[in-house]
């Protein structure tokens, strides 16, 4: 009997060695390395792009046949806007998420509203049928047109998914299938790449829109092989905290519409419900107004979002204050700290200080600096601001206002929800106004900290 050929390969970046290492040199995390097996080269394989053409020719760019991307609705129109638009057919989109998160959920509703119009075939691995059907029935669904399918063998799925033809497909989870011809266990860095490859082909030569449920590492990074990402289309991530109803679906990448595109959800008894204005929850504001509290306009992916800032400076009886960040860049934090006391006088350096998004909201823009700023500065004045001021600006190393891009949106988001001042960078102060709002430009933090 011929000797399988093994390799080592890293299952945080997918790099190989031909032997066991304790570090990887390529993403230098410690204990990845993994023995793999090698499975025998398939003849005429081809990569998961390929689309299914009978032979390979080289063209031009305008030789090519532009046609309008078709789209249709999942249903959920916060769905629609994180896939950009609606499902593409085609498609291979990979959706993770936190265990209890909602993926399964969210994915069952869509399935059944597609499943009465067109052939939605629907793969449990991990689940039995009798959950996915006490499931459907707990959430008042519709039972009469889904298939189920309940099978983690890659190639026995494609062979019965011919039979019936399904316009899409869904994949729970891509963890746990597995292709006969590779060696190794379920869930492996070549079981989870040949799997997704494979089914990534099936999807474009059969023009179905396949859906692939991921885990998450305990870092909220999608487990598996890097590769799995570059081969889908389109990846989604569901976040939300244990204690919140409320969930977050971003898109990380799409090839088919904008990326950092956010949904919002509410998990009710009912399944997931769609939060058509998500900054009217972000704006649960206290009855009291406090120091600290300052709302600010956000821009994520086409829409803008109004959340508001909450910062709180304090005395510290340690040598070293704590500076702690939920919802922001801790190192962002430090650095505008730096720059609240160099060019607005403010000294911070023996208060605690702790920031904190309310909703449980990520900011990634530098939109947030002068908000954070001035939030700080309210606290450790105890200052309180008024209800219905909004702030965004993006502060640089010198004290300068640096405008942000969509500015006009972002002012006429806060007018439709009743805000009649704003703070802003001088740059982005509109032409014509915005009716019954008070527009405050700034150009200098010296002069926003005076404004307050």
């Amino acid at each position: 009997m011929a000797k399988s050929k093994t390799a080592w390969v890293c299952n945080e970046c997918g790099a190989d060695y031909s032997r066991w290492l304790g570090q990887c040199n390529e993403c230098k995390a410690w204990n990845t390395v993994t023995e793999v097996r090698l499975a025998k080269a398939q003849p005429g394989a081809r990569y998961s792009g390929y689309a299914g053409q009978i032979e390979s020719k080289i063209e031009t760019l305008e030789s090519i046949e532009l046609a309008e991307l078709p789209r249709f609705t999942s249903g959920l129109k916060e769905f629609d806007r994180v896939l950009g638009g609606g499902i593409v057919p085609g498609s291979a989109v990979l959706i993770g998420g936190s265990p209890g998160a909602g993926k399964s959920t969210v994915l069952l509703q869509t399935m059944c509203f597609l499943a009465q119009n067109m052939t939605v075939l629907y793969i449990t691995g991990e689940e039995s049928l009798q959950q996915v059907a006490m499931r459907a029935d707990r959430l008042g669904l519709p039972k009469d047109k889904l298939k189920l399918l309940s099978e983690t063998n890659v190639e026995t799925i494609c062979q019965l998914a011919n039979t019936i033809k399904p316009s899409v497909m869904v994949i729970d989870s891509i963890q746990v299938m597995h292709m006969p011809d590779v060696q190794s266990a379920p869930g492996s860095v070549s079981q989870v790449r040949e799997s997704a490859a494979y089914l990534t082909r099936y999807a474009k030569q059969n023009n179905v829109a396949i859906f692939m449920v991921g885990h998450v590492t305990k870092d909220g990074t999608l487990a598996g092989p890097k590769v799995l990402e570059h081969c889908i289309d389109c990846s989604i991530l569901l976040d939300g905290s244990s204690d919140s109803r409320y969930r977050t679906l971003r898109s990380h990448k799409n090839r088919f519409g904008a990326v950092n595109e956010l949904g919002v959800f509410a998990m009710t008894e009912k399944g997931m419900k769609e939060v058509s204005n998500p900054s009217a929850i972000f704006l649960s504001r206290a009855e009291v107004p406090s120091s600290g509290s300052l709302v600010m306009v956000v821009w994520e992916g086409t829409r803008p979002l109004m959340v508001e800032l909450q910062a709180l400076a304090d005395d510290s009886a340690l040598g070293n204050p704590r500076r702690v960040a939920v919802g922001l860049e801790q190192n962002r934090l430090a650095l505008l700290l730096a720059v609240l006391h160099r060019h607005a006088g403010l000294q911070l350096g023996d208060q605690d200080v702790f920031v904190n998004v309310v909703g449980g909201v990520k900011v990634s823009e530098t939109a947030a600096d002068l908000a954070l700023l001035l939030a700080l500065v309210s606290s450790f004045k105890n200052l309180v601001l008024a209800q219905d001021l909004v702030v965004f600006g993006e502060v640089g190393l010198s004290g300068e206002i640096r405008p942000v891009p969509n500015g006009v949106e972002r002012l006429k988001e806060a007018a439709k929800h009743g805000f009649k001042r704003a703070i802003i960078p001088k740059q982005n102060v509109p032409k014509g106004g915005i009716e019954g709002m008070e527009i405050i430009a700034v150009s200098q933090l010296s002069e926003a900290v005076e404004v307050i």
